[in-house]
C-alpha cells in the first residue's frame, strides 16, 4: 500500500467545473492527492488550514483571481511551488502581475500527458 504524503499533495483551483474534475482525474491517476476548488477565495481558506506542495490554479476565477491567489498563498508558504493554467499566459508573464517569480505557465488547451509531465518535473525540482 503507498501513503500519499505531503511531497504530493495539490491544490487545485478552477472555476470551469468539467476542467477541474478532468484535471482531477488525470493528477489522482498519477498518483497525486488533488484538493479541488472552484474559486480562490475558497482554495485560499484551505490553505491557510494545510499545506501543500503545489498549488494548480487558473487564473481568471471569480471571488479571488489565481493571480492573487497566488500572491497570497506564497506569502503563507513560500516554499509552494505554483502553476497557472490559463488561457491567458501573456497576463500571468506580465512583470507587473505580481505573479509569483518562479511560477509555471501552461497555457490551454494543453494534453494531460503535458501537465503531468510539468508537475512532476515542478515537484522533483
Amino acid at each position: 500500500m503507498r501513503l500519499l504524503t505531503n511531497m504530493n499533495k495539490i491544490l487545485l483551483a478552477e472555476d470551469d467545473n468539467d476542467m477541474r474534475r478532468f484535471l482531477v482525474r488525470a493528477l489522482t491517476n498519477a498518483g497525486y492527492e488533488v484538493i479541488d476548488f472552484d474559486n480562490g477565495l475558497s482554495a485560499y481558506t484551505r490553505l491557510q488550514e494545510e499545506s501543500f506542495t503545489l498549488l494548480l490554479t487558473d487564473i481568471v476565477m471569480p471571488e479571488m483571481d489565481g493571480i492573487e491567489l497566488a500572491r497570497r498563498a506564497t506569502e503563507l508558504d513560500p516554499d509552494l511551488k505554483v502553476m497557472f493554467i490559463t488561457g491567458f499566459a501573456a497576463v500571468a508573464l506580465n512583470p507587473d502581475s505580481n505573479a509569483p517569480a518562479n511560477a509555471k505557465v501552461l497555457s490551454k488547451p494543453f494534453h494531460l500527458r503535458d501537465l503531468v509531465t510539468q508537475v512532476e518535473r515542478m515537484l522533483a525540482a
